[in-house]
């Protein structure tokens, strides 16, 4: 997309103010999970931003309102509710620490590998749905987690549902990753056009 082009496109639309209200949404769940420990409300946020992030995705394609910059919020919210909802986690005790240096640590080698992929003369990595079957099963993980360890009379029943969802999610995220470095190893510079 050249400068021209990103000057012109659309910047407020539906789907992008859900996307910040999502981001807008980070530091209250972190908030309510640290400092009060409202688990109930803290559930909340987390619940609204899964049905947000599904609602942005619906309205972009329904209102054909599709923006460069809501391909990268989204991501972001995504990131940004993965990382909180897990150091939060930590904190209060509910993930092991290796949890979360799996869950970062792809991100991280991925991250690492991008500029690598751009010297090939390619932007971004192609979206894997194996990537975003990963993300579903940690946001479905994440309030379950929560309702695993709260007082009340369902943690039961949660808590193997919770597991079996941060597995898959830890698995898939993780064979992502890996099929993200293989397409990067594999991957030839792009050739640009001779002009003629």
């Amino acid at each position: 997309m050249t400068l021209r082009e990103l000057a012109h496109e659309r910047w407020l639309t539906v789907p992008n103010a859900l996307s910040v209200v999502r981001l807008a949404g980070v530091p209250l769940f972190l908030w309510l999970l640290l400092v009060p420990q409202a688990d109930g409300w803290a559930l909340v946020v987390l619940v609204a931003s899964g049905i947000t992030d599904w609602l942005d995705g619906r309205l972009a394609r329904a209102l054909d309102q599709y923006s460069r910059l809501g391909e990268m919020l989204d991501p972001l919210a995504d990131r940004l509710y993965t990382v909180a909802t897990l150091v939060a986690f930590l904190i209060r005790g509910i993930v092991p620490w290796w949890v979360l240096a799996l869950i970062i640590g792809r991100d991280l080698v991925v991250s690492l590998a991008l500029p690598l992929l751009r010297r090939k003369g390619y932007l971004a990595f192609p979206v894997l749905y194996l990537g975003k079957a990963a993300t579903l099963n940690l946001l479905y993980a994440f309030p379950l987690l929560l309702l695993a360890q709260m007082d009340w009379a369902g943690a039961d029943l949660a808590r193997p549902f919770a597991y079996a969802f941060t597995t898959w999610g830890i698995a898939l995220h993780l064979w992502s990753g890996t099929l993200y470095v293989v397409q990067l190893v594999r991957t030839e510079p792009a050739k640009l056009p001779d002009g003629s």
